[in-house]
């Protein structure tokens, strides 16, 4: 049957939306294929191969793999990954989780989230300097005052015990403002009647954050705590910058990605350190969606 000019108007209106809509995504799109697709599928296919960006990549089927699994280095590299993530996301969390609780039942002050904010906006390369400064064994403020409070000095970032540890602690430093943010931004979305009812029945605050903004804020708090996973588990500069050499002191702080980048860069074994990435990517993907599932994300339990 033929069209109504207003039909016509439609389709018109609606291809036009749509020709705009494309015009919009199109440079995500093509971020998206050219930086991490096209990048991931090249990863991929590497891990397969014996490449050493001066030669031709040559087919090794799944040698790269079996010498991951019989080499020591990158299962040191995976604990030492482990706890790194194990005390990040320990600290980090219950850190954000009480910032963000005492800025949503004491201010709502923007000057004060701007503050909370502030060392999120320092590079991680920058905060890996001032804090090499700082924890120096010498003369780092932090050794002196250890020193005045009679303590005895403690090499922070230049021994095995505590060079980790002591990276989790500066990446917390970093992050928590953000990671309090986010989950206060999730605070704000429970309805304020809640509290009042909780009031009336005669709540305390501990009781409140145990039984209404604790479980009415799990599904921002399960998205959080997936970002901040997949985050830790790519911990690099920081190390980089920190740290006595290349995973000083004795693999210490070999994380996976410092082991992957010296594989790939200084080795220039690049189907190695594409097997490992994989790797990486695998169990960050299992990770994941235990998460998801476990935290029940999508779901809330807002009526």
């Amino acid at each position: 049957m033929p069209k109504t000019a207003q039909t016509r108007n439609t389709d018109g209106g609606g291809r036009r939306d749509g020709l705009l809509a494309a015009v919009f995504i199109a440079p995500a799109l093509l971020g998206f294929l050219v930086f991490l697709l096209w990048p991931t599928l090249r990863g991929i296919y590497l891990s397969f191969t014996r490449y050493n960006l001066l030669t031709p990549a040559e087919w090794a089927g799944l040698d790269n793999y079996r010498r991951m699994i019989d080499d020591p280095i990158f299962w040191g590299s995976l604990r030492v990954t482990l706890e790194y993530v194990f005390i990040n996301i320990g600290v980090q969390t219950v850190a954000a989780l009480c910032i963000a609780v005492l800025m949503q039942r004491l201010t709502n002050s923007s000057l004060l989230r701007s503050v909370v904010l502030t060392p999120y906006l320092v590079s991680n390369v920058v905060a890996g300097v001032v804090f090499l400064w700082i924890l120096d064994t010498q003369t780092g403020i932090g050794n002196e005052i250890l020193g005045a409070l009679g303590f005895d000095r403690i090499a922070f970032l230049a021994s095995q015990e505590w060079v980790i540890p002591s990276v989790a602690l500066i990446n917390v430093w970093r992050h928590v403002g953000y990671t309090a943010l986010l989950l206060f931004a999730g605070l704000q979305a429970i309805p304020g009647d809640v509290y009042e009812a909780a009031r009336v029945d005669g709540a305390g605050e501990v009781r409140m954050f145990w039984r209404i903004s604790l479980p009415l804020l799990r599904p921002v708090l399960a998205v959080v705590l997936i970002m901040t996973v997949i985050g830790s588990f790519q911990v690099f500069d920081t190390v980089a910058v920190a740290t006595t050499g290349p995973g000083g002191p004795a693999n210490a702080s070999n994380v996976l990605q410092l082991y992957i980048y010296d594989s790939a860069f200084g080795r220039f074994q690049f189907g190695y350190a594409s097997a490992m990435s994989v790797a990486l990517l695998a169990v960050l993907s299992v990770i994941t969606i235990i998460q998801y599932r476990v935290t029940r994300a999508g779901e809330t339990d807002l009526g």
